[in-house]
């Protein structure tokens, strides 16, 4: 048995699969909010709780939104701020007795497509989570690909290639701290701003979808933008991992039209490519990431009993 648990802002969720893959359990409990010891505490109680119910041990992976850093073995970059500076994977470890992998969100989302989702069975796959914001996992060979930093995939933070004088001109302001960042521009907020500044009105982004649908000439210009924009950033990931299959994620992936518009766009940016790259909605959605979290350890892992179940 396999156990991920999935670390949000607001609820922790544990989920036990079968060889195989097949779900046996799922469950969720409330995020703690005071220390971060809460926290640890209430991971591994879940984990005992599960076990207890299930009569039996599982291998563990944990989703976080953030990394831990292979220079100091603490959380950084996380938005769950009482995370940071704390090392989680070995806190988790202790509590439970067992080794445990921890991976950002954007990696469990980018493994659990490529493990049993809509990216099965492929090489090289590169995940994409676009909705308040934009991030990127990588996965090759079924195996997550961290980076020197604990940072790879997070192209969000690249600046959109090719810009034009406006887009330099009028580059928006990333959380980050730098202008015209992918995350900037390609998010769902980013659509919705594009619209408002167009129109000067707001629409929520299903909304924006609706209207451009039904011909309105304004949200499908801004579209247009937006689709260019975005084939342009994935081209970038296409010249370097030249990955099988690109799967999206987030509020933006509900855009039923970026799965026509964006492979030839992305094809045109792209250098010398011969088809339009493979670009698929996600399988799992909103359980990718702790989906992948239970897939951080292999099938193998699992069978000859070294992750402590």
């Amino acid at each position: 048995m396999r156990l991920g648990v999935d670390l949000g802002g607001t609820k922790i969720e544990i989920l036990a699969l079968e060889t195989g893959g097949r779900e046996i359990l799922r469950q969720r409990v409330p995020t703690p909010h005071n220390a971060y010891e809460d926290t640890v505490r209430a991971i591994a109680d879940l984990v005992a709780a599960t076990e207890s119910k299930l009569g039996k041990k599982g291998s563990l992976g944990l989703c976080i939104p953030g990394a831990i850093s292979p220079k100091t073995g603490l959380v950084k970059n996380a938005n769950s701020v009482v995370l940071i500076g704390h090392p989680l994977d070995r806190d988790v470890s202790e509590a439970l007795a067992r080794p445990v992998r921890v991976e950002n969100d954007a990696n469990c989302f980018a493994l659990s497509e490529a493990s049993d989702g809509a990216a099965m069975g492929a090489s090289v796959v590169f995940g994409i989570i676009a909705g308040t914001g934009v991030g990127g996992g990588v996965v090759v060979g079924g195996h997550a690909l961290t980076g020197a930093h604990a940072i790879a995939g997070e192209w969000g933070h690249n600046g959109l290639p090719r810009p034009s004088v406006a887009e330099v001109e009028h580059a928006p302001a990333c959380y980050c701290g730098k202008k015209g960042c992918i995350e900037a521009w390609c998010s769902g907020p980013a659509l919705v701003r594009l619209y408002e500044a167009h129109t000067g009105t707001a629409k929520n982004l299903p909304d924006i979808v609706e209207v451009a649908r039904k011909g309105e000439l304004a949200a499908i210009t801004v579209l247009e933008a937006f689709y260019d924009r975005f084939a342009r950033a994935i081209s970038e990931v296409v010249n370097i991992l030249d990955p099988d299959v690109i799967v999206l994620g987030g509020g933006v992936s509900n855009i039923e039209t970026l799965y026509t518009e964006l492979p030839p766009r992305v094809e045109h940016y792209a250098f010398t490519t011969e088809a339009p790259p493979r670009i698929v909605k996600n399988q799992h959605g909103d359980s990718s990431g702790v989906r992948g979290a239970a897939w951080l350890w292999g099938e193998e892992e699992v069978a000859a009993g070294v992750t402590g179940a």
